[in-house]
């Protein structure tokens, strides 16, 4: 019993050393595996490429492999310089006495006042041209009779001095005018639209304010006296033919005719 028993001991120590021999050989094997294995691939990368690789192609890529790319460096000497010659000795120079530097003389010049900007004189304006009209308007005397009277007015000259006249009557007398007892009876709001002289006839354009005069037959016979007399004032008109917004009306009001020209004789 004592033998088989150190038999059986031995066989497994035996069997225990090869385990450890071959697991120490693997290891082994594994660990030059892996030192090599750059080699390795290597070496199957070219065994792989010559098994695919034409015939002839086999020689150039031994040579390629035997003969490996060196780069050689080769330094340059650095450049000779010229050795440094040496300095000439300064030489003295002659001296020479000092000598008061000249002041440069500046011509004597009175200052200079401060010009003061000289200011346009101030524009005057232009005269206006003015001239003296006469207008008409009306004055009722003590004894009740309407009578005409006789104004004058400064009126600028311009293009068009019949119907600025026809414009100053319609604006009625001054106050100091109005307390002499002068009045204006043509109607208010009348404006004047148009005003043109044919031959010696002026046709004079009323609004339809014209039309109502609230001082009756007396009212309108005084509004036509005070146009025609002011409009026959200008040398080249004789009479006045009437029209209201365009148009020629044959009455005035309670029968007075106005459908041809008026002058001065018609009253």
């Amino acid at each position: 019993m004592a033998r088989r028993r150190t038999a059986k001991k031995t066989n497994s120590r035996g069997s225990r050393v090869v385990v450890i021999f071959w697991l120490v050989f693997i290891i082994v094997i594994i660990a030059i595996f892996m030192a090599n294995a750059a080699t390795i691939q290597r070496n199957f990368n070219i065994f792989k490429t010559r098994l695919t690789a034409p015939s002839g192609a086999e020689e150039e890529i031994t040579s390629a492999e035997e003969d490996p790319i060196v780069t050689v460096i080769i330094e340059q000497p650095p450049p000779r310089t010229p050795p440094a010659q040496p300095a000439e000795p300064e030489r003295p120079q002659p001296t020479t006495p000092d000598r008061p530097a000249a002041q440069p003389t500046q011509p004597s010049t009175p200052p200079q006042r401060p010009s003061t900007p000289t200011q346009p004189p101030p524009q005057t304006p232009a005269p206006v041209q003015v001239r003296e009209r006469a207008v008409y308007y009306t004055n009722v005397g003590s004894d009740g009779q309407v009578l005409h009277s006789r104004v004058t007015r400064r009126i600028p000259v311009s293009e068009s001095p019949m119907q600025d006249a026809i414009n100053v009557l319609l604006a009625g007398p001054s106050a100091d005018e109005i307390g002499r007892g002068i009045i204006n009876l043509i109607p208010q709001n009348t404006r004047l639209i148009t005003a043109a002289v044919r031959g010696n006839t002026a046709y004079l354009n009323f609004s339809e304010d014209f039309l109502f005069n609230t001082f009756g037959v007396e009212g309108y016979v005084a509004q036509l006296r005070q146009i025609v007399w002011t409009v026959t004032e200008f040398q080249n008109v004789r009479d006045v033919q009437f029209l209201i917004e365009g148009r020629r009306l044959d009455y005035l009001g309670e029968g007075i005719w106005i459908g041809s020209p008026i002058s001065r004789q018609s009253f």
